[in-house]
């Protein structure tokens, strides 16, 4: 599992060492992309499909699909690592990411994502004043996927695959 946060830097030739423990979980074939709130999204070549999660079995007529796919598969890019673990950021990731010279790495699970270091302070200064709500808005939207039988279960203090049933 990718988890935690490691600062790195980019070196005089625009290289950037990935931290080992996220090699050794991902590989030395990498995927790096466009990601979400100006971040770049790295996951393992074997592993690219998850790139796709969400859009995959969804129509190809419909735009959100396309889109989607367009912006994390239109803008990936392959690097392999070399023997000291180091690749180069293509300079269109670098652009979009705003990446300076000290960059962020975030462990989050199944991939990776790299921040500049100055915009990861900022958003996660914003993210901490909002934590609370922000979990808030994801507990409702589960309550409103389980419909009523979450809003009863939870009225009866009970998890939502009890709810309902005689024991």
């Amino acid at each position: 599992m990718l988890i935690g946060q490691y600062e790195g830097r980019i070196g005089a030739k625009n290289r950037i060492a990935f931290p080992k423990k996220f090699r050794e979980v991902l590989g030395d074939k990498l995927i790096i992309t466009l990601g979400y709130e100006n971040s770049l999204i790295v996951v393992s070549e074997k592993n690219w499909k998850q790139l796709l999660e969400g859009t995959e079995g969804k129509p190809f007529i419909q735009s959100e699909t396309r889109e989607t796919q367009r912006f994390l598969l239109g803008g990936a890019s392959n690097v392999a690592l070399d023997n000291k673990g180091r690749f180069v950021i293509p300079s269109y990731l670098r652009e979009f990411a705003k990446i300076e010279d000290e960059i962020i790495f975030l462990g989050l699970s199944r991939y990776v994502e790299i921040w500049d270091k100055k915009r990861w302070i900022e958003y996660r200064e914003n993210l901490e004043k909002n934590i609370d709500r922000i979990s808030q808005r994801l507990i409702e939207k589960d309550d409103h996927s389980l419909g009523p039988l979450r809003s009863e279960s939870s009225k009866a203090g009970l998890p939502a695959d009890k709810a309902g049933k005689k024991e």
